[in-house]
């Protein structure tokens, strides 16, 4: 509700401030003469002239994004079977992923990022890890676990997981002072 309110408050803002910017182009181009407004010196005149065209196209951009159409902010991966259609968003896959990779011995905290392709899913995950458990062997596990969770799940082909190991968990060492 408040989205629609404030693209109609735009919509009507970038109307009036468009044609306040058309009627102060053909006053200080002479061929509007309101017997309010006068304009003398030339520089004022250029200044007014370059200030209502600049006005006139900020206002032409806030109209279009006030009447333009959003683009569908969930992306989803399609499935077609013999009953009908299966839509699965991205963020349910993102969400899996997280599920299945937390539960790995040393995964501490994790991000992932979702692509479809024509071959499937790409996965890339970025991980903190513990720093105890062997790096390749964790890595490897959460290949295989998120490959095969994913695709047993959602049947949505998993074509590749990347894991990057962005940092190991600082422990915070206290040393007690003596006096």
């Amino acid at each position: 509700m408040v989205k629609i309110l404030d693209r109609l408050l735009l919509f009507l803002y970038s109307l009036v401030i468009g044609a306040l910017s058309v009627v102060m182009f053909l006053v200080t181009m002479g061929w509007l003469k309101p017997a309010l407004f006068l304009v003398e010196g030339d520089w004022l005149r250029y200044s007014f002239i370059a200030g209502s065209v600049v006005i006139f196209l900020i206002s032409l951009r806030f109209f279009y994004i006030s009447v333009r159409r959003e683009k569908a902010s969930l992306h989803s991966i399609d499935q077609r079977n013999d009953f009908g259609d299966i839509k699965i968003s991205v963020e349910t896959v993102e969400n899996l992923v997280l599920k299945s990779a937390s539960r790995i011995r040393g995964v501490k905290d994790l991000k992932t990022k979702i692509e479809v392709t024509e071959a499937g899913i790409v996965i890339t995950i970025r991980l903190i890890v513990d720093g105890e458990s062997s790096i390749p062997g964790m890595t490897e596990e959460v290949q295989r676990q998120v490959h095969g969770y994913v695709q047993e799940i959602t049947g949505i082909p998993v074509s590749n997981v990347s894991v990057y190991i962005a940092n190991i968990v600082q422990t915070q060492v206290f040393k007690s002072r003596v006096e």
